[in-house]
């Protein structure tokens, strides 16, 4: 079993929601009228696109890097991460007048690394996935003495990403089910806790490609256990949880109550409808909710459902191909 620590609870997340006040947006909850008449549901967005970063992750770098102490600032911040993450740790580190140092592995897309670059971070592409990234960032941890906030199995981290939770709630009390993108398990631990302390009773789904799903095969196998990473639409959810994680498993363990992996092919077809009936160009990771509806028929009818947008960082290329795919598929 991992090695599991105390996780964040409830009240925490409440500090959090005050300490984030001012730093970070709270984003709208806004009705999808298409995906209410697709599903026969009442659908809601629940738009992280509109973060300051454009994605989720600000949530938990803001929190977790303003809990540090003036040493820790004066050392630097380094992390690994998928994109998100970083982008979100190099603005709060720019904020903050604290020096980053983001490593990523060459399946990020290219859109995303520059996007880090421009807010001054300092940027270090090693290898083909996320765990030989996360290698040369904990390298400079022990040689140089930086602190490490990982993209998700970090206290703080899954606790600002809990806030989302909080912001669902207050605006739709009456929420039956909540699909989220699950990757590291930072967003559907954290939203876990929040969402379950409140009403047990709202069901939260974690959706995934279906290939390199870590967490899914982690939870699968009892602990956790790497896997092959693999490009895709959704890029945002790649990457392993680490073997010595020590909460998100756990936290997603606990909270999640149904995963489901999605084909390219879907997370396309989900992608080109953001565009085409919402008017929005979203990440994969943003839209695997509906497409795990639609690749799974899943009945959500008469109920009240939340989709949390989560990132709208996506190149026009990487669209174009999706489109390319989802009318193929047709």
């Amino acid at each position: 079993m991992p090695a599991t620590d105390v996780l964040p609870d409830l009240s925490r997340i409440y500090r959090a929601r005050q300490a984030l006040q001012g730093q970070v947006a709270r984003t709208p909850l806004i009705r999808s009228e298409a995906l209410s008449r697709r599903f026969a549901c009442e659908a809601w967005l629940k738009l992280e696109t509109l973060q300051p970063i454009g994605a989720f992750k600000l949530r938990g770098a803001t929190f977790a890097m303003s809990r540090l102490g003036p040493e820790q600032r004066q050392a630097g911040v380094v992390t690994c991460s998928t994109g998100n993450h970083g982008r979100a740790i190099a603005y709060a580190g720019q904020r903050l007048g604290i020096h980053t140092v983001i490593c990523m592995s060459r399946l990020v897309p290219a859109n995303k690394v520059e996007a880090i670059r421009a807010l001054g971070a300092e940027v270090r592409i090693i290898g083909n996935s996320q765990d030989e990234a996360e290698v040369e960032a904990l390298r400079l941890v022990e040689e140089q003495g930086m602190v490490y906030l990982p993209p998700f199995d970090h206290p703080d981290i899954i606790t600002g990403q809990g806030t989302i939770g909080l912001e669902i709630l207050e605006d739709l009390p009456t929420v039956d089910t909540v699909f989220a993108g699950l990757s590291g398990g930072g967003l559907v631990g954290g939203i876990g806790i929040a969402l379950k302390g409140i009403k047990p009773t709202v069901e939260l789904v974690g959706v995934t490609m279906d290939r390199g799903a870590a967490m899914v095969a982690s939870l699968e196998a009892g602990q956790p256990v790497q896997v092959t990473e693999y490009e895709s639409f959704a890029d945002s959810l790649g990457g392993g949880i680490g073997l010595h994680n020590r909460y998100s498993f756990e936290a997603v363990r606990r909270h999640m109550d149904r995963a489901y992996l999605v084909s390219e092919a879907a997370i396309a077809s989900a992608m080109v409808h953001f565009v085409e009936h919402e008017k929005m160009l979203v990440e994969g990771a943003a839209v695997v909710g509906v497409a795990a509806i639609e690749q799974h028929s899943l009945d959500v009818r008469g109920k009240q459902v939340v989709f949390v947008v989560s990132g709208h960082n996506v190149a026009l290329d990487t669209f174009d191909r999706a489109r390319a795919l989802a009318a193929a598929s047709r």
